[in-house]
């Protein structure tokens, strides 16, 4: 009897988690319906939770204040309050190197370095820089949209086939970047270092950006020559800075701390103002305000969850639907387990980042059960969720490149090559790899 309890319990204590889901992809659907801009991102996030919070309360059949210290306990939870901490000082980086000139020089420098034969690879490999530098990719194809759709009317090349590249290299930075929302998710939620998933990430993600430039190679146009601006290089120091006191392992507060430092000490080289660095500081704070509440939200939600069973069921049936798998392979069946929740969560909810903080206390049971480290389990989920990201018509990135070459996001999704070849390759590398971590 206590077992049949303890199930409908595990049961109802997802109908929280289902009913964000299905708020925030319904108002995204009906919006779209109606011919409104960015329909998925026109009800934020943070007040779509709301609801399934107070769901939450009444289903745990707990008192108030039991309840209040359960939300509070995963809200205040030191991976939480450590990713949270983490997006502000990321936040305040990229407005801070982006503010000294950094983005225009990395996008300037990386254009005057291109070969006109190969200027779709090129595209691919700028957008991919960028991205990883600024650790995002709407930022990245803020910056490039523009030129690149000046590209592609210069050089009558296909619109679609340049859009699609630039979201392939936005979305490769976006699932390395150590500063990228994604990667803070997912090494806070599987526990593991961001060098340490850096490296591992690499593993998969570099073979299919060397298939993408292939690709990209045999379907660029007849050469043309590319114009590009003066650049400073000092200015694209900050990012690099960064990158390779991360790879060296240093902690990730000393990183993006010493970063934001050096990237307005470049600029004060130059004419930005000690006003202007204090400013951006607080403006990159701003920017995180909705993935930081978003993020102790549904820690709280979770916290519901896991103490209710609800992260032990869906595992068991993520497990039971990977059973045949599992027969051959237990942690391949697991891998893809992890994969396939991603994917899914990401499918719904059309945000890389949120649908990685979802997913994530499920990915590290299955990663637990099936004895998959830390670093692999995060990998995955950054890996797949951008290839859901990536590939979704109706997701932030295809609607803006849409927008900017004034083509259907449909054929900017269905363009993102980058995102089904490292879709293909992980799982090849799964299923095949099987000394995979």
């Amino acid at each position: 009897m206590d077992t049949e309890i303890n199930k409908v319990a595990a049961k109802l204590s997802l109908l929280p988690l289902l009913t964000f889901v299905g708020l925030f992809l319904g108002a995204g659907l009906y919006l779209q319906s109606q011919g409104v801009e960015y329909a998925f991102y026109q009800l934020p996030a943070p007040v779509a939770i709301l609801p399934a919070i107070l769901i939450a309360f009444i289903v745990n059949r707990k008192t108030i204040n039991e309840s209040v210290n359960t939300f509070i306990k995963g809200a205040g939870h030191s991976n939480i309050i450590t990713m949270c901490l983490i997006y502000l000082l990321a936040g305040a980086f990229s407005t801070v190197a982006a503010a000294t000139g950094g983005v225009d020089a990395v996008v300037n420098a990386g254009l005057s370095l291109v070969p006109p034969a190969f200027l779709l690879p090129g595209l691919f490999l700028i957008s991919a820089v960028i991205s990883t530098a600024m650790g995002t990719s709407m930022g990245t194809i803020g910056a490039i949209g523009p030129i690149a759709y000046a590209l592609s009317i210069k050089t009558g090349m296909d619109p679609a086939l340049v859009a699609g590249t630039v979201v392939s290299g936005a979305m490769f930075g976006d699932n390395l970047s150590i500063i990228s929302d994604t990667t803070i998710a997912a090494t806070r939620t599987q526990g593991c270092e961001m060098k340490d998933k850096f490296k591992e990430n690499l593993k998969i993600a570099l073979p299919a950006a060397v298939l993408t430039v292939l690709l990209l190679s045999f379907l660029t146009p007849e050469p043309e020559l590319i114009e590009s601006q003066d650049y400073d290089l000092f200015l694209t120091l900050p990012y690099f800075f960064i990158l390779v006191l991360a790879v060296m392992g240093l902690n990730v507060f000393v990183v993006l701390f010493s970063g934001i430092i050096f990237a307005g000490f470049m600029g004060f080289l130059g004419d930005y103002q000690g006003s202007a660095f204090i400013s951006d500081v607080y403006k990159g704070f701003s920017s995180m305000q909705e993935i930081f509440l978003l993020s102790m939200f549904i820690g709280g939600l979770s916290e519901f969850i896991r103490v209710n069973g609800g992260l032990g069921y869906l595992a068991s049936k993520i497990q039971k639907a990977t059973s045949l798998v599992a027969k051959w392979n237990r942690k391949v069946a697991d891998q893809l387990g992890i994969a396939a929740l991603v994917l899914t969560s990401n499918l719904c909810i059309a945000n890389n980042t949120v649908s990685i903080i979802v997913a994530g206390p499920v990915a590290k049971k299955l990663a637990s059960d099936g004895n998959i480290e830390g670093k692999r389990s995060a990998s995955l989920l950054d890996i797949f969720a951008c290839v859901m990201q990536g590939s979704l018509p109706y997701g932030a990135q295809a609607l803006l490149l849409g927008a900017t070459f004034s083509i259907s996001p449909w054929q900017v999704a269905t363009s993102s090559y980058y995102c089904f070849i490292l879709g293909f390759t992980a799982i090849a590398i799964i299923c095949f790899y099987r000394r995979a971590n």
